[in-house]
């Protein structure tokens, strides 16, 4: 079912959903199938579950609709930036990545792409962005708001100075999620995202998209997923679709509660370095504003030390470490404990949708 025309939350209820149809599900079962019948009148449908499946087709409809182009569904997040990477890249490729962002991204890069030899040139999200680091760059991978700095970079000036130099520009858009904002009406080419955060949203699944506004491009990346066997199995793909009917309300109740944590916060003698892109002092905000539709849920701050961090989830009733984020549940992750090049007190907090007065309250219990 078409939705471009309705807003938010009617998109994601009712994105991927077949036509009514008397004494049918609203929403389809998971379809389980490795091969499908043939028949002597078989014209091209599904033949093999690891080359389609209807339960694919119909989040990667819903999914594609929010991005704004072809969607293609894969088993995790970091199964779409490898399926992304292998399908694009060629030896000797000048490859530009974020180096604060997502820090298993870089990982794949140096260790799994080693026989490409690649030209790896690493820049922070808010730069310097000097005119030579894109001579000769096969793909810019942007990361903003970045993981787990939540800095900010220009979608639609980088995706232009990318595009005089001949090279495709993707934004991994998983902190921002398809309604906070949408690289590719910027001028991305590419948008990639884990979609175990925010779009599945119960912690429950591993599950990412690519979404390309090239149709030559998105049958590569569709041939290169068959090919390589990295698909995603129906039932997680029928739980994140069903999830996804939420996202707007979920988003939205996380949003309110990051801004009544970062405000009650902003002066609290234990909490330094504290960053988020809605906050109106935030130095990247105005950035933000330009290009983000809404506002999420996950903030930074820093505590004084591991021991701190450790104490402050010890003593909080309605918050528990956990490395993602997105979830219904409020959650903190150090995450100098992953290799992440930040202080040991830092912490990436993703707000739930616990009650904002119960949250600000456990909160500030917590810190003593």
């Amino acid at each position: 079912m078409a939705t471009s025309e309705f807003g938010d939350g009617t998109r994601c209820v009712r994105g991927g959903h077949p036509e009514p149809v008397g004494g049918t599900p609203l929403l389809p079962g998971p379809v389980f199938a490795a091969p499908f019948h043939l028949g002597e009148d078989f014209q091209g449908g599904d033949f093999y579950g690891r080359a389609g499946n209807p339960t694919w087709r119909a989040l990667e409809s819903a999914i594609g609709d929010l991005d704004g182009g072809h969607c293609i569904l894969l088993p995790s997040g970091m199964a779409a930036i490898s399926l992304l990477l292998r399908a694009v890249l060629r030896n000797g490729d000048a490859l530009i990545l974020p180096g604060d962002g997502y820090y298993a991204t870089r990982q794949f890069v140096r260790d799994e792409l080693a026989e490409l030899e690649l030209n790896i040139r690493e820049i922070a999200t808010p730069g310097p962005w000097h005119d030579e680091v894109f001579a000769g760059v096969r793909l810019v991978l942007l990361e903003t708001p970045s993981n787990p700095g939540l800095d900010v970079c220009d979608i639609a000036g980088l995706a232009g100075r990318a595009h005089a130099a001949g090279a495709l520009l993707a934004v991994d858009n998983t902190t921002a999620t398809p309604l906070g904002q949408r690289p590719l009406e910027l001028g991305a080419d590419i948008v990639v995202s884990s979609d175990t955060k925010a779009l599945a949203g119960h912690s429950d699944v591993l599950l990412g998209h690519v979404s390309v506004r090239d149709a030559e491009l998105a049958q590569r990346l569709v041939r290169a997923r068959t090919l390589s066997g990295s698909i995603p199995g129906p039932f997680e793909t029928w739980l994140a679709h069903r999830s996804m009917g939420t996202l707007d309300l979920r988003l939205a109740r996380q949003a309110e509660n990051a801004a009544a944590l970062v405000a009650s916060l902003r002066d609290h003698p234990a909490v330094s370095g504290l960053r988020w892109p809605g906050d109106p002092g935030d130095p990247s905000h105005d950035l933000a504003r330009r290009q983000m539709r809404r506002w999420g849920g996950v903030f930074r701050f820093e505590l004084a030390d591991a021991a701190a961090v450790d104490e402050f989830v010890r003593r909080s009733r309605l918050v528990v470490a956990a490395t993602s984020f997105g979830g219904l549940h409020s959650t903190v992750d150090r995450r100098a404990q992953w290799g992440d090049p930040v202080p040991e007190g830092f912490v990436r907090f993703s707000a739930g949708c616990e009650d904002p007065a119960d949250l600000v309250a456990d909160v500030h219990q917590a810190l003593g």
